[in-house]
């Protein structure tokens, strides 16, 4: 990246940018402290945390943008080790998974990224979207008339003055108005403070109380790993969903060590690992939020919201946040996907599915697509398989097969159950100028089908097999198949 290109991110439309950055940090605060409980740590700690991921992120990152905090399945995947070693051995996984993070990103491995097929990104917006909502629900049951009078409010508000006019953004003029009713007609309604205390006082740094042996690494390891990937996993599916919402490409490499040097500074401030969150970012994204600029505003924010206006910030009604968690689930979901169900081929339409069906099933994003990428490169290989061709003729005494295609664990098969071992042919000739050989398991079934041919006493013969072409049957036959 440029030192231009840098500074045209930090400095493009810096009002629009603030603006969509102070929403991004309302829409931040259910979910953070929501997950602060799931996580089994204080909402402060999570609060601050995801102040320093957004200031950090917004420096480091490579998806100018994006939205980064203290929630998601991070916070899933660290609840068992808070609940069973403690907040101190949650802070040192997330020192650790910070710097696997970091050394991610400086071996180039975010190209891993490139074996999530399109319909597994469907499904991870869609099952997200899903989640979002479903999220929202408790904070609709068992409450007053009140409370789904302001929702339907707040979402007049949000809908509605866009067309009258969007210089301010509609969320944010949402949470004001809400709020200034509630002030000054109380009315039973749940507010943020309800959610949990909120910090009062600013962050410092701190660092695990525990000793750092052998047998504590071996406990916070497993899940420093897991929390690692889990939020590269999530980072790098929102930054490219940014990239497809604004027809422009982030550095994934930058955005891999961006994570890992910002979860190092949250866990140096005694905070819980984050990772992008694709809610936030999509409403960030709504409000005209495309630089650096408003996700530093919406870190900046949030500490400004928590420490000299917490009391105000507590009065905010949930019913704002509702509303327009509601909205950012509706623009997140990709309608357009229900459209292709019946254009797409129904092996896609289906992949889709099963990722959002997992997702849903287990709250867990991660396992989601990795279902979806286990399941496209099942179907891949099924597909072409499918593709391998075998010919055969006869030419007086002489048998030749043709084989066209690609050959590898899941086609070899074919090329073994093609021949006929039992032919009265005195030569047999295998064509393979228009196949590739793959993997090792297609070299030994081609090694197996030329040794029970040479047993039933005929003389065969390779055609088109190059070795500069095959490197992995130079690498795995011998000297006798290659002279062919």
């Amino acid at each position: 990246m440029t030192p231009a290109l840098y500074r045209r991110q930090w400095g493009e439309n810096p009002l629009r940018e603030v603006l969509a950055g102070m929403v991004g940090t309302f829409a931040l605060i259910p979910e953070v402290i929501a997950f602060s409980y799931i996580a089994g740590v204080s909402p402060a700690v999570s609060l601050f945390a995801s102040f320093v991921i957004s200031i950090s992120i917004s420096i480091f990152g490579g998806r100018p943008g994006m939205i980064s905090g203290a929630a998601g399945s991070v916070a899933l995947v660290a609840a068992p080790l808070v609940h069973a070693h403690g907040v101190q051995a949650m802070i040192l996984a997330t020192l650790i998974a910070g710097a696997l993070q970091i050394a991610f990103g400086l071996l180039r491995l975010q190209t891993v990224m490139r074996f999530v097929s399109a319909e597994v990104r469907t499904g991870f917006v869609n099952a997200l979207a899903i989640m979002i909502f479903s999220a929202q629900v408790p904070q609709m049951l068992g409450v007053s008339w009140e409370t789904y009078a302001l929702i339907a409010l707040g979402l007049v508000v949000i809908y509605l003055l866009p067309k009258i006019s969007d210089a301010i953004p509609s969320p944010l003029i949402c949470i004001v108005l809400l709020t200034a009713i509630t002030m000054l007609h109380p009315m039973p309604v749940h507010t943020v403070s309800d959610l949990g205390e909120l910090p009062t006082g600013l962050p410092h740094l701190t660092f695990p109380h525990i000793s750092f042996d052998w047998a504590t690494v071996s406990i916070v390891l497993p899940y420093a790993v897991a929390m690692a990937a889990v939020g590269l996993l999530e980072s790098m599916m929102t930054a490219s969903v940014v990239d497809d919402l604004t027809d422009t490409h982030g550095n994934q490499r930058m955005e891999c060590t961006g994570l890992g040097i910002s979860n190092i500074l949250v866990g140096a401030f005694g905070g819980i690992a984050g990772c992008g969150m694709i809610g936030q970012t999509v409403g960030n994204l709504r409000y005209g939020g495309r630089g650096r600029l408003s996700t530093f505003t919406a870190g900046a924010f949030l500490l400004a919201l928590m420490v000299l206006l917490h009391h105000w910030v507590g009065q905010v009604p949930m019913a704002a946040l509702v509303a327009i968690m509601i909205m950012v689930s509706i623009s997140t979901f990709s309608w357009s996907s229900l459209r292709d169900m019946v254009r797409q081929p129904k092996l896609s339409t289906l992949i889709m599915l099963i990722t959002v069906v997992v997702v849903v099933l287990t709250h867990d994003l991660a396992a989601g697509v990795l279902a979806g990428v286990l399941l496209s490169g099942v179907f891949f290989a099924w597909r072409a398989a499918a593709l391998l061709t075998i010919s055969t003729h006869r030419d007086g005494s002489t048998e030749i097969y043709t084989v066209a295609g690609q050959v590898f664990f899941a086609s070899a098969d074919g090329l073994y159950e093609a021949v006929d071992y039992l032919t009265d042919a005195d030569t047999v000739i295998l064509d393979l100028s228009h196949a590739r050989f793959w993997d090792v398991t297609s070299v030994q079934v081609l090694e197996k089908t030329l040794e029970k041919l040479r047993n039933h006493e005929r003389t065969v013969e390779v055609m088109g097999l190059k070795q500069d072409q095959h490197s992995i049957i130079a690498s795995q036959s011998d000297n006798a198949l290659l002279a062919m």
